[in-house]
């Protein structure tokens, strides 16, 4: 019999992972109970996603504002500080700000605008338009920007970030200055020393400013890179990918990840004989077409992941075929022509007719964000994801 179910991504719910606990053995437990339950079975080239708030809570991998305003002090020297390019968002970006204002007398807080680095908004671009403001050429000082366009709110919190920051840093006991441009050497009017913020593009921000002269760059990835008195701490990323947990702490992005996953998978194939492919995920990599946001605020979208979930899709485009190459067919004979089409396919499309309009993104985004949409970010309960026939074509 023909197979007629492709793709399929189930929540497998798990116990509330804490501090301490083994995420491979409730990993493997909550999947093999949800196997017996749902009655699947667990086969090659599956795949696991564990979500890596869970895998950070387990290595107790915190850091306090504290200690954050420790390293940054130890960074800069208590010097008036110029912060780059931050996220507009109070669960990744506040509790930094006040650990990073705990450590300076005077924080240069510069945003670039119409929106942050993800597509946060400050501003509607059609308002630049109507006020003749090019964000390219144009830089701003807070109260040009207030005349421009009054209070701004986030147009899904409701917060007004310009105001909510200064306030963070006042209440921190800092002196604040806002700044509105694109162009990184801007703040270099105020002060040589100065912490990019950006996620994505902190390679090109951190070189421009030393182009232009700047005495001392950092960035958010630099910052937590090690403990500061016993704290967690993630040597590749830093602050980078980090959560709120509490008004004074926050939750890094994991570490250590390549080993858990190569564990688990290991374990399995032990158990079940099978291959399966295992993979931590953070941020999916998708836009949201109302609000305009880009949703990878993380660093990467898995910063570990087993051996076969490496490259991209190699695919044909039925579609194309269809109204091609095989226009004349029709019913069966279509079918079968496909298929056999698909089981011939060169091992490298790129470039070719048949696969224009397919993804070439990475393996790990495309399914991180399929485990990112399935699990949620609220109350779902189903940190772990699993996906059965993501790697099955027409033919099979």
């Amino acid at each position: 019999m023909k197979r007629s179910v492709g793709t399929v991504a189930r929540g497998i719910r798990t116990p509330i992972i804490s501090r301490g606990d083994r995420v491979e053995d409730i990993v493997i437990r909550s999947l093999q109970q949800a196997a017996e339950l749902e009655g699947f079975e667990i086969g090659d080239k599956d795949v696991i996603g564990i979500t890596e708030s869970v895998v950070a809570r387990a290595q107790g991998n915190y850091v306090s504002a504290d200690n954050i305003a420790a390293d940054v002090m130890n960074k800069f020297g208590g010097e008036k500080l110029g912060l780059l390019f931050p996220i507009l968002s109070r669960n990744r970006f506040a509790v930094l700000l006040r650990g990073i204002a705990r450590s300076t007398k005077h924080v240069v807080l510069m945003f670039n605008y119409p929106s942050d680095e993800v597509g946060n908004p400050l501003v509607d671009i059609d308002e630049l338009d109507a006020r003749g403001i090019d964000p390219w050429t144009d830089h701003l000082t807070e109260e040009a920007f207030r005349n421009a366009f009054g209070i701004t709110l986030h147009p899904f919190t409701g917060v007004d970030y310009i105001q909510y920051y200064r306030s963070i840093i006042e209440e921190s006991g800092a002196e604040c200055t806002i700044l509105f441009s694109n162009r990184a050497a801007t703040v270099l009017q105020h002060t040589d020393q100065v912490l990019a913020c950006d996620v994505h593009t902190r390679f090109r921000t951190k070189r421009h400013l030393l182009k232009a002269g700047a005495k001392k760059v950092h960035g958010l990835d630099e910052i937590m890179a090690e403990p500061v008195n016993g704290s967690g701490y993630n040597p590749e990323y830093g602050l980078l990918g980090s959560n709120k947990a509490t008004e004074e702490t926050v939750k890094l992005f994991p570490r250590d990840c390549q080993p858990l996953v190569e564990s688990i998978q290991e374990r399995l194939r032990e158990q079940t004989g099978k291959n399966v492919e295992v993979m931590i995920y953070g941020d999916g990599a998708f836009k949201d077409p109302q609000g305009k946001i880009w949703e990878l605020a993380d660093p990467v979208v898995s910063p570990g992941y087993t051996a076969g979930l490496e490259g991209t899709p190699n695919e044909v485009k039925i579609k194309y075929l269809a109204d091609n190459d095989f226009v004349d067919l029709k019913g069966e004979a279509l079918q079968e022509a496909i298929a056999k089409h698909i089981s011939s396919k060169k091992k490298d499309l790129v470039g070719a007719m048949e696969a224009q309009g397919t993804t070439p993104r990475k393996l790990t985004d495309l399914i991180g964000s399929l485990c990112d949409l399935t699990s949620g970010s609220g109350d779902k309960g189903t940190p772990v994801v699993y996906i059965q026939g993501y790697f099955d074509s027409y033919a099979e």
